[in-house]
């Protein structure tokens, strides 16, 4: 075995503890069966089951109703359509999709649930009744499809992602489910991934709340409503896919693209601070740990995929009950158990191979105004700027061809780092969206805004 797979492996007690948090969920939630799997790495380090049937504990290769994960793989496509070129996030829908009746509402909006649209469709319960019901845009949409003007608050939107699923097929002339795999399930390799169940795949039960008795549920083609929640899939190709959203693969997306997919787009709803939403992703924050991914729910199914960038590690959660199993909650306690008992190794430190691009004459203590900051070159060749000795303003910075850098995280993304010059060529100050940062505090050589008190630094007296 070699040192990676030892750091990937997890320990006997990690295991156990993984083994009794989903025998305890399963059992607790009446669940007919549940299936999960840890990713660590890029690796699957731990999947384990729970059945009502024994003998019968289903593995990574059987085949669950996914719900809403499904939005995460349509924002995978628009994205998609978005580094092509073929369209903006801020496009008015109406720009690449007319006659819709909801135009004004931007691409941007519908991936983050920004677009006040409605939470669900006019009429029946459309995850329970025929497609044929609604065979038009209009019949998702409804004679109000507003609840609040567009961009001025999240509110979850089904039909949001059906008008994305429809943006998709009308740039790309087919159907959205064809899109899907030729651009991102068989690129990925995720082959077990589907919208339409294929063996062997789990039934979908409801589990009566008050007794130990259960009945199917249907399972109803979601037509229009396809692109937000249709998909089956397995453990074994979620965690593939979890790993995709940490890392990116250029066959699909690049990492720029799905750390973007990451980043807050709209706010958290009203008293729900530890939550946000930012491109086809929900946001949270559980044990202090900030966690990506997505829930799920069908008639009969209820599906969770998280992930922790900071500890490199992703969970998934599969099971076949209507309601009373929490997949989200199931899902961010693997995390933690794994996180918490085996904390991930840190990278090696490496010198810097862009040492020669960078003046290192740059780095070291800078000064706004009072306020202590360093400068340091990463071994990537990027830029780090922070306080000393305080939480603040940390940013990465990205060098340019011209010699600016450009903020890649915090409040600096996408603002302009410049180091000033003087006439012989050294270093007056650092510029940074009109911050002046100085050698010295205050220092009365460079150009700090509002000057600097020619008595300079003094005493009471």
């Amino acid at each position: 075995m070699d040192a990676l797979s030892e750091d990937l492996e997890l320990l006997p007690e990690t295991r156990r503890a993984l083994r009794h948090r989903i025998a305890v969920a399963q059992s607790e939630g009446r669940a007919p069966s549940v299936v999960a799997a840890v990713v660590r790495g890029g690796e699957v380090v731990w999947e384990g089951s729970r059945t009502s049937v024994e003998g019968h504990g289903p593995d990574g290769n059987v085949q669950y109703r996914i719900g809403s994960i499904t939005k995460t793989f349509t924002a995978v496509l628009v994205l998609r359509l978005r580094d092509e070129g073929l369209l903006g996030l801020s496009d008015p829908l109406e720009k690449h999709l007319p006659g819709t009746g909801v135009g004004e509402v931007t691409v941007a909006q519908l991936l983050s649930h920004a677009g006040g649209l409605a939470a669900e469709t006019p009429g029946a319960w459309w995850e329970r009744s025929p497609a044929a019901l609604r065979p038009e845009l209009a019949d998702v949409l409804g004679d109000e499809p507003f609840k609040h003007s567009p961009g001025s608050r999240f509110h979850y939107s089904n039909p949001g992602y059906t008008l994305l699923g429809s943006l998709v097929e009308a740039l790309r002339g087919k159907p959205w489910e064809d899109v899907l795999r030729a651009e991102v399930l068989e690129p990925l390799g995720l082959n077990r991934t589907s919208g339409r169940p294929q063996a062997p795949h789990a039934g979908g039960w409801a589990v009566h709340p008050w007794a130990d008795v259960m009945m199917p549920e249907p399972v109803e083609d979601l037509g229009l409503m396809a692109a937000a929640g249709q998909l089956w899939s397995t453990t074994a190709d979620l965690a593939r896919f979890a790993d995709f959203l940490l890392r990116g693969d250029e066959r699909v997306l690049s990492a720029a693209t799905v750390r973007e997919m990451r980043t807050p787009v709209a706010p958290p709803e009203p008293g729900a601070a530890d939550s946000g939403y930012g491109l086809g992703v929900q946001l949270a924050t559980n044990g202090g740990r900030r966690l990506v991914g997505h829930g799920g729910s069908l008639p009969g199914f209820v599906a969770g995929l998280w992930l922790s960038e900071a500890d490199d590690l992703a969970a998934v959660v599969l099971a076949n009950c209507t309601s009373g199993l929490p997949p989200t909650a199931v899902a961010m306690d693997l995390l933690r158990i794994v996180a918490d008992a085996e904390p991930r190794l840190p990278e090696p430190w490496r010198p810097s191979g862009e040492a020669d691009r960078v003046p290192l004459e740059l780095t070291g203590p800078w000064y706004w105004g009072t306020s202590p900051h360093v400068l340091r070159l990463r071994y990537d060749g990027s830029l780090e700027l922070g306080p000393v000795g305080a939480t603040g303003r940390t940013a990465r910075f990205r060098a340019e061809p011209d010699g600016t850098w450009t903020g890649l995280t915090g409040y600096y993304a996408g603002e302009t780092l410049r180091a000033v010059r003087r006439a012989d060529g050294s270093v007056s100050h650092l510029d940074l969206a009109s911050f002046v940062f100085t050698r010295e505090p205050y220092d009365a050589q460079a150009p700090v805004p509002g000057g600097v008190d020619p008595q300079g630094w003094r005493g009471i007296g």
